[in-house]
């Protein structure tokens, strides 16, 4: 393929997509991400769309959102391995929150066996994946369906949640950065996600690494309230996802990283000791936190990963 022939389908992607990782620009134009990356710089040059980590997007700054049938073919294997790493959190009998996204609908998938959960979501693909699941009771809010991405919104849905009170909420946005937060593209998923973080008692994250230092038009969740970030590997020449990762640690959020090469056919679950990870530390306790005020996770280690004794004890502490 020609250089002008590739940075033309390179252009297509962007602007049908919004934002285009440069290993999925690599990979559809059958060449180097390091060719690819000079087709950017080029196409960037004459102001027809902009760089962003590891990747590109459409120019003005804010992306648009992208529907559902383009962003499940985006960074495929890195929510696999994301939903892999956080459907470890998640324990028997607990009751969650799982918010609209590709991402989460992977997870759903996985928490398909995980006996005794409750569900709630605005996610008709979140419950559409645990339909089957005869251990698994899933509460839909109300709401107008919005057919981009298949998700409930407006009042009706907000209203659904009023009152509500669960362990975690489970998110996907369109955006993530150290000094925002979770972002995304559209003011009624937005609205809705505030309203589901109200319910929990915590947040996590899934995002995977294109999405870090991506910020878009309406914000859903501060850094401050986020709990966990669970997300991929970075590219070894993304500095910046890198350094936005450790932004996110610095400011008390958990960051647990999947490689992007993990994740099983199907939706099934990795044997014990195959999905390769890297956590970051915590830098201490959380901003406005007094230190010593409460517990105080080591690590980003996932619970799943703690021996039975360690996660026991964890478990005592929240209850407390």
């Amino acid at each position: 393929m020609f250089a002008a022939e590739r940075r033309q389908l390179i252009l297509e992607m962007v602007r049908a997509n919004g934002a285009v990782s440069l290993r999925e620009l690599a990979r559809v134009v059958q060449t180097s991400e390091v060719t690819v990356r000079r087709d950017v710089r080029a196409l960037e040059a004459e102001g027809l769309l902009d760089r962003r980590h590891g990747g590109a997007v459409l120019p003005g700054g804010f992306t648009r959102e992208s529907g559902f049938p383009q962003k499940s073919h985006l960074a495929t294997a890195e929510k696999t391995a994301i939903a892999d790493l956080a459907a470890g959190l998640v324990e028997e009998g607990e009751a969650i929150v799982v918010g609209a996204g590709t991402t989460t609908q992977e997870l759903a998938r996985r928490l398909a066996r995980v006996p005794g959960l409750t569900v709630v979501t605005n996610s008709l693909l979140v419950a559409q994946a645990l339909a089957h699941a005869n251990r698994v009771e899933v509460v839909m809010t109300g709401g107008t369906l919005r057919g981009s991405n298949y998700a409930l919104v407006g009042s009706g849905a907000e209203q659904s949640l009023q009152g509500l009170r669960v362990s975690r909420a489970f998110l996907s946005g369109s955006g993530l950065t150290a000094e925002r937060g979770l972002s995304t593209s559209n003011m009624l998923s937005a609205s809705v996600d505030r309203a589901l973080v109200q319910a929990a008692a915590e947040v996590v994250v899934l995002a995977d690494h294109t999405k870090l230092g991506m910020d878009t038009m309406f914000q859903t969740v501060p850094t401050d309230l986020i709990t966990r970030l669970v997300t991929d590997e970075p590219p070894a020449h993304d500095d910046r996802a890198a350094t936005e990762l450790q932004a996110l640690a610095d400011q008390g959020v958990q960051i647990a990283v999947a490689g992007s090469s993990a994740g099983g056919a199907g939706g099934d679950p990795l044997p014990a000791g195959r999905q390769p990870r890297r956590d970051v530390p915590l830098p201490g306790p959380r901003r406005g936190q007094v230190p010593g005020s409460g517990p105080q996770l080591r690590s980003a280690t996932v619970m799943g990963d703690q021996p039975p004794a360690e996660r026991a004890r964890v478990a005592d502490l929240r209850r407390r």
